[in-house]
């Protein structure tokens, strides 16, 4: 059971995955082997930088990836990658059979 003080960290991170442009940032920076740079991100997701970034800086603040600069580029990883790929399996799964 979740304390009170779990409560709000735990729906961060619900509250981040609940976003189909969030969910499919996330699932590029746990699928690719490298760091991904938030230019590349926006490109592939078909949106301007800025939007990607406020997406990116929530997923940050969910605890779930991590921005950090290389030059002047600002580059994505994931906090937790198997943690990450086994919530992205288990909502696949749960909506399999519901």
């Amino acid at each position: 059971m979740l304390t009170d003080e779990e409560i709000p960290k735990v729906s961060k991170v619900f509250e981040a995955l609940g976003n189909p442009i969030r969910l499919k940032i996330l699932n590029l920076v746990v699928e690719t082997s490298r760091p991904l740079h938030i230019k590349a991100v926006a490109k592939i997701v078909k949106k301007d930088y800025a939007a990607v970034y406020r997406h990116v800086k929530i997923l940050e603040e969910s605890g779930l990836i991590e921005i950090y600069d290389v030059g002047r580029s600002r580059v994505l990883s994931p906090k937790n990658k198997e943690f990450i790929k086994m919530l992205i399996e288990k909502a696949k799964s749960y909506m399999e059979k519901h």
